[in-house]
């Protein structure tokens, strides 16, 4: 997945929601549109997508390979921004904001869960959650303890000293998930999740995340995987960069 900004689009004012309550949603996008050219002739990856999500919402965006998922995780995630359209989360009106303003978001409010747990391999598990508050700073004792705090979370406080080579591809992805917790992000965007797990420990991350949900946690899932969108509480689907509202199932 690029991790690059494109080039900024040109601001254009919101068009109107579909949805009389959008507008005090945790999460809205209105009539996003996304373009690339491809030589001579312009693809339309995005069509008029319209999406809006409460605070505390579990939601999966169900779709094939070439749907536009990706591209619409890129945008949920502000790696990447639309030609047209709105897209607003917690308050703050993304295509407003400049690239540094971006970066802030993605590091601050946006915890990140990959297919494959992109963990470092020379640090241990609890060094490897405390790489976000490194970066943005925070006390050595104060990300010590709040590393512990989310490793003891997801069930690993008997792992923190050990390298991704000591731990099983479920551990290191809960290491993941703890690394993406330790910030206490406003959405937690998972992106094929259990992609790359067996499929007895891709059943137990996905109870996590329903835990994580239940606590309050806001997620949002890419995946192609039925049986694995419906985990969540509530399930879209993409095709051809047309999304439609699904049936949520809360009964997986």
């Amino acid at each position: 997945m690029s991790m690059s900004i494109l080039k900024r689009r040109e601001h254009s004012p919101a068009p109107a929601s579909g949805n009389p309550d959008a507008k005090d949603a945790f999460f809205r996008m209105e009539k996003i549109n996304k373009f690339y050219q491809m030589g001579e002739e312009q693809a339309h990856i995005l069509k008029d997508v319209d999406l809006s999500l409460d605070r505390g919402e579990y939601l999966s965006v169900l779709g094939p390979s070439g749907s536009g998922k990706s591209t619409l995780m890129n945008i949920i995630g502000c790696l990447d921004v639309a030609n047209s359209g709105r897209y607003v989360l917690d308050g703050q009106v993304i295509e407003d904001l400049g690239e540094a303003e971006l970066a802030r978001i993605r590091s601050r409010e946006i915890g990140f869960i990959f297919q494959n747990s992109q963990l470092l391999p020379r640090l241990t598990a609890q060094k490897n959650v405390e790489l976000p508050l490194i970066y943005a700073g925070v006390p050595p004792r104060e990300r010590r303890r709040r590393a512990r705090e989310m490793l003891a979370r997801v069930g690993l406080s008997d792992r923190m000293g050990h390298t991704p080579n000591q731990l099983s591809g479920g551990q290191q992805q809960r290491v993941a998930i703890a690394r993406a917790l330790v910030g206490n992000p406003t959405l937690l965007l998972a992106d094929e999740p259990t992609g790359a797990l067996d499929q007895k420990t891709g059943r137990q991350v996905m109870g996590l995340f329903r835990e994580l949900n239940d606590e309050g946690r806001t997620i949002i899932m890419i995946t192609h995987d039925m049986n694995i969108a419906k985990y969540a509480r509530r399930v879209v689907h993409i095709i051809d960069g047309v999304l439609t509202e699904g049936g949520g199932t809360a009964d997986a």
